[in-house]
Order: structure tokens, then C-alpha cells, then sequence
């Protein structure tokens, strides 16, 4: 996916300010290789749907074997782009 410029930047910001174990796989990948989630309306956060959700440090576990996805780059691209 071609990732606007405008976007770009505010990305690079993001990942100026965190740390990630997957070295921003998310992004380095044109926002192709990303983790299923689900917008729920939260600011800040979104729904982890994996069938088997991959240890991250991101995640926060919630009730009903749900993870919370609280990870700000991949909270940016589900919001931002609807991935």
C-alpha cells in the first residue's frame, strides 16, 4: 500500500517515540504484513482478533479471552487506514 507522505511522517514521529520487538514490521512491510484487530471506538486502543494471538508487549488482556491492543503505530494504521 502507498503510504501518503503526510502519514509517513506522522508514523516516523510515532516510531521516534516507542520501542518495538518487531523492529515496525507493520510499517517496514507497506502496512501488508499486519496483526488482525478491531476498531471499537476507543481512543488509544484497538481489539486484538488473532486466532492465536502472538505474546506481544502491547497487549493487554481483557475478560472472554480478549487482548486489548494498546501498541500506538498499530493503533495509528487501524484508524488511520481501516487495516
Amino acid at each position: 500500500m502507498e503510504i501518503p507522505q503526510q502519514n509517513k511522517t506522522e508514523i516516523e514521529q510515532i516510531m521516534a517515540e516507542m520501542r518495538c520487538l518487531k523492529d515496525f514490521e507493520c510499517y517496514k512491510s507497506e502496512l501488508e504484513n499486519l496483526c488482525k484487530v478491531e476498531d471499537i471506538g476507543v481512543d488509544g486502543s484497538v481489539v486484538c482478533v488473532e486466532q492465536t494471538p502472538r505474546a506481544c508487549e502491547f497487549s493487554l488482556f481483557l475478560e472472554y479471552n480478549k487482548r486489548l491492543c494498546l501498541c500506538p503505530l498499530r493503533v495509528y494504521i487501524a484508524k488511520r487506514f481501516n487495516r
